[in-house]
C-alpha cells in the first residue's frame, strides 16, 4: 500500500508538471485533433482533381464518350486543346495528363484494328502520375468496350467477377487514415511524454529532490509511465470519439473496451522505451535525435501498410510485413508497434474479439515487461551516478 500511495502521489506531481508545460500540451492537442483530421482528409495518395487536357482530332461519338468519362473528384473537367498546345501546357505545369486521340480512332476501332492513344504524363507529380495513368487506362478501355457492345454482338464471358469490399464498403480512405493516425499518435506521444518527464526533472534540477524522498526507483519510474499513459489514454479516447467517430463519421466495428485494454499494454511498453531513451540522452535535443532513430523505424516497419503520405512516405506504417525480408520481420517481432497495429486493425476495422487478438495482447504484455525491466535497470544506474 505504501508503494501504491507513493506512485499515486508522484503521478499527480507528473500530471501537474505536464499541465504547466504549454509546449507539450499543445503537442498533445495537435496530435490528437488537427493532425488526425488533416491527415485523414488530405489523402495525398489518392487521385483528386488532377488537371487533364485532351487533344480530340477524331471528333467522333467514341472520342466524345472518352472526354465525358473524366469528371470530378478524380479529374478536373478536361480542357480541349490543339496538338501545338499540348507540350507547351505541360512544360508550364498546367496539366498533369494530356490525352491525344488521333484522327480516325473510332473508324479503326470498328474495323477491328488496334489504334493507339497517346498519353503524356508529368511524372514530377509522382503520386498523381502513377495512380492517374492506371485510372486513365481503365477509363479508356471501359468506354471503348462499352461502345463496342452497342455495335457488335459479343459472347457472354464464362466467368463473372463479383466485387465485394469488406470492412470498408465505401472504399473511403478517411476510414483507414484517421484510425491509423490515432495509432501513430498513441505511440509517438507515449514515448515523448515519458521521456520528456524524466529529462524535464533533470534539466530543472528537481530530480535531486526526488532522490532524498523515501521512494524507490521503481516507484519513480512507474509513476512517470503511469501518469503519461493516463494522459495518452484519455486523449486517445476523446480523439477516437469526437474526431474520428464524430467529426469524420468513421464507423468503429469492434469493442472499444478491448481496444483500450490493448492500448494500456502498448503504453506500458512504449512508455518504458521513452524512459530508456531519456536515461541515454542528456538533454531534450539529444532525446529528439534518439526519438527519430527509434520511432521512425518502428512506425515504418510496423506492418500497417497502405497509408502512404506524399510528404513523408510514412504515417502509421508504410511497409507490408509480407514484403519484408525474413530478418527484418523477425527483428520487428520485438517491437510493440508491430503487434499493436495488428491488434488495433483487427478490432477497429474488422470487429475482432478476444479469441482473435489474444496472442497480440500476450505479446504486448511480454514485450512491456522486458522493456520495463531493462529501463528500470538503466534508470537505477542513472540515479546511482547522480547520487
Amino acid at each position: 500500500m505504501r508503494a501504491a500511495r507513493n506512485i499515486l502521489h508522484l503521478g499527480f506531481k507528473e500530471l501537474h508538471s505536464l499541465l504547466r508545460d504549454p509546449i507539450l500540451m499543445l503537442l498533445i492537442a495537435f496530435a490528437l485533433t488537427v493532425n488526425i483530421y488533416t491527415a485523414a482528409t488530405a489523402m495525398p495518395e489518392t487521385l483528386h482533381k488532377a488537371p487533364i487536357a485532351i487533344v480530340d482530332e477524331d471528333q467522333s461519338g467514341l472520342s466524345g464518350r472518352i472526354r465525358d468519362a473524366f469528371y470530378p473528384p478524380y479529374f478536373l473537367p478536361p480542357t480541349l486543346i490543339t496538338p501545338a498546345e499540348m507540350d507547351a501546357r505541360m512544360d508550364a505545369g498546367l496539366d498533369t495528363f494530356a490525352l491525344h486521340i488521333p484522327s480516325g480512332f473510332e473508324r479503326d476501332v470498328l474495323a477491328g484494328r488496334s489504334p493507339g492513344i497517346q498519353l503524356n504524363v508529368d511524372a514530377t507529380r509522382m503520386s498523381q502520375a502513377f495512380i492517374g495513368s492506371s485510372y486513365i487506362q481503365t477509363i479508356v478501355s471501359e468506354e471503348v468496350n462499352e461502345f463496342m457492345r452497342g455495335h457488335r454482338a459479343s459472347a457472354q464471358p464464362p466467368v463473372e467477377l463479383v466485387f465485394r469490399a469488406q470492412f470498408n464498403p465505401e472504399l473511403n480512405k478517411i476510414w483507414f487514415g484517421s484510425v491509423m493516425e490515432v495509432i501513430t499518435a498513441i505511440t509517438m506521444l507515449s514515448i515523448v511524454l515519458t521521456g520528456a518527464a524524466l529529462i524535464r526533472e533533470r534539466e530543472h534540477g528537481t530530480v535531486e529532490h526526488v532522490l532524498v524522498m523515501p521512494v524507490t526507483p521503481f516507484e519513480i519510474m512507474a509513476s512517470k509511465v503511469g501518469a503519461m499513459a493516463f494522459v495518452v489514454l484519455v486523449g486517445s479516447a476523446l480523439s477516437l470519439s469526437l474526431v474520428v467517430r464524430g467529426l469524420l463519421a468513421v464507423p468503429i466495428q469492434g469493442s472499444l473496451a478491448l481496444f483500450f485494454a490493448g492500448v494500456c499494454l502498448h503504453l506500458f511498453a512504449t512508455g518504458s522505451i521513452g524512459i530508456f531513451l531519456a536515461t541515454v540522452a542528456r538533454s531534450m535535443p539529444q532525446f529528439g535525435l534518439l526519438l527519430f532513430m527509434v520511432l521512425l523505424p518502428m512506425q515504418i516497419l510496423s506492418g500497417a501498410g497502405g497509408l502512404i503520405r506524399a510528404q513523408t512516405l510514412s504515417a502509421g506504417g508504410l511497409k507490408q510485413r509480407e514484403g519484408m525480408t525474413s530478418i527484418i520481420d523477425i527483428v520487428m517481432q520485438a517491437a510493440p508497434t508491430t503487434h499493436f497495429v495488428e491488434f488495433a486493425q483487427a478490432i477497429l476495422f474488422r470487429g475482432a474479439g478476444l479469441e482473435v487478438v489474444w496472442h497480440q495482447l500476450a505479446s504486448l504484455a511480454g514485450i512491456g515487461v522486458v522493456f520495463f525491466a531493462l529501463s528500470l535497470a538503466r534508470f537505477r544506474k542513472t540515479l546511482a551516478t547522480m547520487a
